[in-house]
């Protein structure tokens, strides 16, 4: 299959923030859909071409840079964060066309069912596990690395929008409250995935990258890095790989994985890191504030995590002459319509130049 171009480019006197907006929606932890403003009022404060994004999570921050026509390098250690960012970050002009989406939801014989015996009973309807089983094994013909990508980034959004809360830390559906996203079928909801990430490609005319790695080995600089890790608080976990095994097994087809069978969750092991502790968080950012000593540092944290803010400035006054804390009014919420608790912070961006 050739490359399918998508002649959008951007005006960038006009349409910068239309075309941020055109960013697909997620519900993912830690998102900074709300607080991309402020990061651009900030990086837009210094001259800069080039940005690593060095946690990029849901993408939408890649995205943004890369709407304002930066030269972005997308990084997450989570291959579904690197499946996001291939469709709609390094990808600067290949669609999925419908017609080929829908093929990809044909049973053309010799469906790989791994989802179907292995997760039965546990997220989704025997009927839907074979969806996914479908999509999957079609997949893998698929010979275009963007086309795939949108293609597995719209599986992963089928997955968590008919998922109640979108993640997958227990099993059944007691948390279903019966919302619109949970009646739709896995078919339609595919579809129009592909549909929405379609209509957010665009071209920057910057050359744009996206990996999967460990954020210390990344070996890769750019005059801006933009650094927005697992937060480490003792009160609550940051286990992105609890809470989406399921779609991150997806996006790695489970491979080098082991899923723990003894759990009902059939989960799998959550990926070493030094954020999952407080010793760990304080090497983590002395290790990474060092090897991007040469760019500008914008991080991202939050008022109840560790280090502390003076901390946070401490380490970065190891290696930056100019320090400075932008503090933002943030609420966090989590839980269910009936049932919303409220997190009141401070969201901090630091920036050391």
């Amino acid at each position: 299959m050739g490359k399918t171009s998508l002649l959008q480019h951007i005006d960038y006197e006009n349409n910068i923030e239309e075309q941020i907006h055109l960013f697909p929606p997620t519900r993912y932890m830690g998102s900074k859909n709300k607080l991309l403003q402020y990061i651009w009022q900030v990086s837009s404060n210094y001259d800069f071409d080039s940005v690593i994004d060095l946690f990029s999570g849901s993408g939408v921050v890649s995205y943004m840079y890369k709407a304002h026509g930066k030269s972005v390098i997308s990084n997450d250690y989570m291959a579904m964060g690197a499946v996001i960012t291939k469709a709609l970050v390094e990808n600067n002009g290949v669609v999925l066309p419908i017609e080929e989406a829908r093929d990809l939801m044909v049973d053309h014989g010799d469906v790989d069912t791994f989802v179907t015996d292995t997760f039965k009973g546990l997220y989704f309807t025997d009927k839907d596990n074979y969806f996914i089983d479908t999509v999957r094994t079609n997949l893998k013909n698929v010979d275009d690395e963007y086309k795939r990508a949108i293609a597995l980034e719209a599986l992963i959004r089928t997955c968590t929008k008919k998922r109640p809360r979108g993640i997958f830390t227990y099993v059944g559906d007691r948390y279903n409250d019966g919302r619109k996203d949970l009646l739709k079928s896995f078919e339609d909801h595919f579809i129009d995935a592909v549909e929405l990430i379609n209509n957010a490609v665009f071209d920057n005319y910057c050359e744009n990258k996206s990996f999967n790695m460990d954020s210390m080995k990344l070996g890769q600089s750019a005059d801006l890095v933009y650094i927005d890790p697992p937060y480490y608080t003792p009160n609550s976990d940051n286990e992105y790989v609890r809470r989406y095994h399921f779609v991150e097994g997806l996006a790695r087809d489970w491979n080098g994985v082991e899923i723990q069978e003894n759990t009902k969750t059939k989960k799998f092991k959550s990926y070493p890191t030094p954020f999952s502790t407080k010793d760990g968080a304080y090497s983590a950012f002395d290790e990474i504030f060092k090897q991007h000593r040469k760019s500008i540092l914008i991080v991202s944290y939050s008022s109840n995590s560790l280090p502390t803010m003076e901390e946070m400035i401490g380490l970065l006054k190891k290696y930056k002459k100019h320090v400075e804390v932008v503090p933002i009014d943030y609420k966090y919420s989590f839980g269910t319509r009936t049932t919303v608790m409220r997190n009141d912070v401070k969201e901090y961006l630091f920036i050391g130049a």
